[in-house]
């Protein structure tokens, strides 16, 4: 069982809705007076209120009217933080949000502090850890891919992954743990066998998600594709091909591109960040061009994907071939530019250049099948499958670790060790199990987890 960590016996309140100017915003308040509190300045009884309840009054501060508000009564346990929950809905103004907070303050409430409304949802059970870190995910996702995956957290996906693996170890820990206590008679509870397969079934389970983090941390941070080329290549037009806008300056003169460009595109619910890199040739008289071309090489190893892009009418295939040797095959994208102009026909069917996708920027030939080999490359379909794929480094951290423990599970069963060393091992596995989903944890980590949200939430 998760140790209650809380200490908490008093009541907070913060914004819950984005600071600033708005048509409403929504005050929050958790703890064990929140309604009590709310009650002394609200111009109705709130006191006898049923549980999720809606009421329309004032915000008095003594004699004067602060604003007519909106009263949402939550009462615990049915209410997000397990607590009583009271949230005021108020008009948007700067001014009567802080007027509220400082009069709720003032009435016996204390200003949340970053995550602490979720925090308190964990320590009460309402959630569990990675359900809770799941909460900052979809507060912070930007694409459609993030929010699917931070959802499918939330509802407890992974937490339903973890669940199982850890049910099915503690039956096995049990059972070990009484042939302990029945050591003189020389009785067996478990079955070895079936133990090892399950440690087997474990480990694939375990390595199923750690290999999924590659993907989910394109989700969480998205994708960074340098575009590269020599002085005139087309990548600026590229750029703003992709972009549907002109972003880039472009111009026949080589070397117009002395820095990099950097933008965003979400490319089917995953967002990349597109780096137009100064054109790279071989020599430059011109010293601010030659550090650009330093800062190229820079982000091309720096890069997640790289889009090699050369003039078709330029064609070299040493060029291609150097291409190949120079960067990683797996984030190497060839592309030939301008065939729009192209000369000789004979260039699409060379063999040579079979895996260069042929496009014009200008006229924006293709590009739609760029985007389509940038999502394969970096996604396939991933996404397109219902199963969970891990986004938090501190629960590969946790997994890598429980994947060692099972490793030595496997290892003592093969060697035939006595029960006690095993039930360590054993015990060892579900420690680790325990501190991704939060059931083994400290009020340090805690509060680390939870400095990282919003106020409010």
């Amino acid at each position: 069982m998760r140790e209650n960590l809380s200490t908490w016996n008093d009541t907070i309140v913060a914004l819950a809705t984005a600071p600033g100017l708005g048509a409403i915003a929504v005050i929050r308040l958790s703890g064990y007076n929140a309604i009590d509190i709310a009650d002394s300045v609200f111009s109705k009884n709130l006191d006898n209120k049923a549980t999720h309840t809606v009421h329309f009054g004032k915000i008095m501060n003594g004699k004067d009217v602060l604003d007519e508000v909106v009263v949402s009564i939550y009462r615990a346990p049915k209410s997000y933080t397990g607590e009583e929950v009271v949230e005021i809905s108020c008009h948007g103004s700067p001014f009567i949000q802080d007027s509220i907070l400082q009069l709720m303050q003032f009435s016996g409430a204390r200003l949340a502090k970053p995550g602490e409304f979720t925090q308190r949802a964990f320590l009460n059970g309402k959630l569990d850890l990675t359900q809770a870190e799941a909460v900052a995910d979809l507060i912070a996702s930007n694409t459609e891919a993030s929010r699917k995956t931070a959802l499918h957290n939330l509802k407890g996906g992974f937490s339903h992954d973890l669940q199982l693996m850890r049910e099915k170890l503690i039956k096995f820990s049990a059972l070990i743990e009484l042939e302990l206590d029945f050591s003189q008679e020389d009785v067996a509870f478990a079955n070895k066998k079936e133990l090892e397969i399950l440690v087997q079934q474990l480990q694939v389970k375990t390595m199923q998600l750690l290999d999924s983090f590659k993907l989910g941390n394109v989700i969480k941070n998205g994708v960074q594709v340098a575009i590269v080329g020599k002085p005139n290549a087309g990548k600026s037009t590229l750029l703003n091909a992709l972009l549907n806008e002109n972003r880039a300056l472009v111009s026949d003169i080589p070397g117009t591109t002395r820095d990099t460009v950097e933008e965003y595109i979400n490319i089917q619910g995953v967002l990349y960040k597109l780096i137009d890199t100064a054109g790279i040739r071989a020599s430059t008289l011109d010293s601010i061009e030659q550090m650009g071309i330093e800062k190229s090489r820079e982000k091309i190893s720096a890069a997640d994907l790289v889009i090699a892009l050369f003039d078709v009418n330029d064609a070299s295939i040493e060029q291609v071939i150097n291409w190949k040797k120079e960067i990683d095959p797996d984030k190497l994208i060839l592309v030939a530019n301008k065939v729009d102009l192209l000369k000789d026909r004979s260039l699409l069917t060379n063999e040579a250049l079979k895996e260069v996708l042929f496009i014009s920027a200008k006229d924006k030939q293709n590009i739609e099948a760029l985007e389509n080999t940038l999502h394969q490359k970096v996604v396939g379909d991933g996404l397109q499958k219902e199963y969970t794929i891990v986004t938090n480094a501190r629960h590969v951290a946790s997994l890598k670790k429980l994947s060692f423990a099972l490793n030595d599970i496997e290892t003592g069963l093969q060697d035939n060790i006595t029960g006690d060393l095993l039930a360590l091992d054993i015990r060892q596995a579900l420690h680790y199990l325990g501190t991704i989903t939060g059931q083994i944890t400290n009020e340090d980590q805690l509060d680390f987890i939870f400095s990282k949200f919003c106020i409010g939430k």
